[in-house]
C-alpha cells in the first residue's frame, strides 16, 4: 500500500505564490509519473500538470508559464510551484502518484485559496 500526504496549501492574495508538496511512503518500487489535479466547486476534478519519471512534463494550458511541477525520485516527493496565482485557481489540489501505468494512488487534497 501507498500512501501519499500533500502539504502548502492555503490563502493567498491574487498575484502571489504559494507551493505544494507532497510525499509518498510505503511499498513503492518503481514510479511511472505524478500528477497534480485540482478540484473547483461545482467542477469536474481537472489535470493540473504531470511529471514521468523522465522528466517529461506536461501543463494544462490555463497554468502553462505560471505553475511549474518537480520531483525527486530518490526522496519520492512531487512539488507544485504556483506563481502568478488568480483567483480562479482557487480549487482543492490532490496529489496523484503512479508507480506503473495500472496503479494510482490518491493524496487527501489540499485547499487553495485566492483573494481578489
Amino acid at each position: 500500500q501507498v500512501q501519499l500526504v500533500e502539504s502548502g496549501g492555503g490563502l493567498v492574495q491574487a498575484g502571489g505564490s504559494l507551493r505544494l508538496s507532497c510525499a509518498a511512503s510505503g511499498s513503492i518500487f518503481s514510479i511511472y509519473a505524478w500528477g497534480w489535479y485540482r478540484q473547483a466547486p461545482g467542477k469536474q476534478r481537472e489535470l493540473v500538470a504531470s511529471i514521468r519519471s523522465s522528466g517529461t512534463t506536461a501543463y494544462a494550458d490555463s497554468v502553462k508559464g505560471r505553475f511549474t511541477i518537480s520531483r525527486d525520485n530518490g526522496k519520492i516527493t512531487v512539488d507544485l510551484q504556483m506563481e502568478s496565482l488568480k483567483p480562479e485557481d482557487t480549487a482543492v489540489y490532490y496529489c496523484n502518484f503512479q508507480p506503473d501505468i495500472s496503479l494510482t494512488y490518491w493524496g487527501q487534497g489540499t485547499q487553495v485559496t485566492v483573494s481578489s
